[in-house]
C-alpha cells in the first residue's frame, strides 16, 4: 500500500491549503485514515482522522473550526482542508492509514501505511 500526499506550500496567516493523499495498492474502503504534522524540533502530532465509510471525522482541539477532513472513494483520496491557517501550522504534514477499525484516530502507531509527508509553511 502507498499513500502519496501532496498540496502543501508557503502561504500567509488567515489563507487556506488543501492537502490531499492518493491511496493506492489496496481498497481504499477499508482503511480509517489520519493526518499527523510535525513541525521542527517537536513530535509528531495528531491533526484529524476520517472512518473508511467516511462518516466520522475527529480533530485535534488545536485545528476545530478550521480544518475539515474528508475523503473520495472514487479517487482513493482523502483531504486535509486547511483555513485560516496561522504560524504554529507550519509542519510536515503526513497522512496515514489504519487496517484495523477503532474509535480513536490519535495514535501514530496505530497506523499501518503512512505517506512522505507534504511540508506547510505560514507566514505571518
Amino acid at each position: 500500500v502507498q499513500l502519496q500526499a501532496s498540496g502543501g506550500g508557503l502561504v500567509q496567516a488567515g489563507g487556506s491549503l488543501r492537502l490531499s493523499c492518493v491511496v493506492s495498492g489496496d481498497t481504499f474502503s477499508r482503511y480509517d485514515m489520519g493526518w499527523f504534522r510535525q513541525a521542527p524540533g517537536k513530535e509528531r502530532e495528531f491533526v484529524g482522522g476520517i472512518n473508511r465509510v467516511g462518516v466520522t471525522t475527529n480533530s485535534a482541539d488545536s485545528v476545530k473550526g478550521r480544518f475539515t477532513i474528508s475523503r473520495d472513494t472514487a479517487k482513493n483520496t482523502v483531504y486535509l482542508q486547511m483555513s485560516a491557517l496561522k504560524p504554529e501550522d507550519t509542519a510536515t504534514y503526513y497522512c496515514a492509514g489504519r487496517f484495523r477499525p477503532g474509535s480513536k484516530y490519535t495514535l501514530a502507531n496505530e497506523y499501518d501505511y503512512w505517506g512522505q509527508g507534504t511540508k506547510v509553511t505560514v507566514s505571518s
